[in-house]
């Protein structure tokens, strides 16, 4: 490890720094980890940040800050909430870049839903339902057909889903796991709590938000 350690070069701990956000320290880790692989260093670093916000997932968010984004001309408009644990945070330039952020990927993705566990059971019935008629119209085995049907669910989940769809400026990077780089980085709990879609000229429009536990 001594070795690797000696050719992590401060050039490469910076260029990891600045295509992700992490932390100094830990980007020299991951690059150490990586053998001194930048793309492997990254893989390292989203593994790291998934987990960090998994362990602060439970702990409350009540803070954070409402952000706005205003396309084509003023013909889409977006409002959303997102919180975390504390106005110091909620005020950092790290947290109001990924609030622009996702408020933009919603004006340019149009999601319906916040979350896998916000779509409504009337919305899972219908679209399991046709996907599983379309499946057993192949002629396939049942367990052949299920695995198509769970397929095109996941397919379902990332086009309504905020946090299912790849993110806009990077698709190769989901919006949980943008939001997961920034628990990681700052240290605190990051939630979507709501989102509200308008596009004038269009008779509906998207509202969602976060269902409290237990709903």
């Amino acid at each position: 490890m001594s070795n690797v350690s000696e050719n992590i070069s401060a050039t490469q701990v910076k260029e990891l720094r600045e295509k992700t956000g992490a932390p100094m320290m830990d980007c020299r880790k991951a690059l150490q980890e990586a053998k001194g692989d930048l793309e492997q260093a990254v893989v390292v670093l989203r593994k790291r940040g998934m987990a960090s916000a998994a362990k602060k997932a439970s702990r409350s968010t009540t803070e954070g800050s409402v952000g706005t984004y205003i396309h084509a001309g003023g013909k889409i408009g977006v409002l959303v909430e997102l919180n975390c644990e504390s106005d110091f945070v909620a005020r950092t330039d790290d947290f109001q870049e990924l609030l622009k952020d996702i408020a933009m990927h919603i004006a340019a993705s149009d999601p319906r839903y916040v979350r896998r566990e916000d779509v409504t059971a009337e919305d899972l019935a219908r679209e399991g339902d046709i996907y599983r008629t379309q499946a057993a119209a192949t002629g396939k085995p049942a367990a052949v057909v299920e695995k198509i049907v769970e397929g095109k669910m996941s397919k379902f989940y990332e086009e309504v889903c905020l946090l299912d769809q790849p993110f806009i400026k990077d698709q190769s990077v989901a919006i949980k796991d943008l939001i997961a780089q920034k628990v990681a980085k700052l240290g605190e709990n990051i939630v979507v709590r709501r989102f509200a879609r308008f596009k004038v000229g269009d008779v509906s429009w998207t509202v969602a938000q976060t269902r409290p536990a237990g709903e």
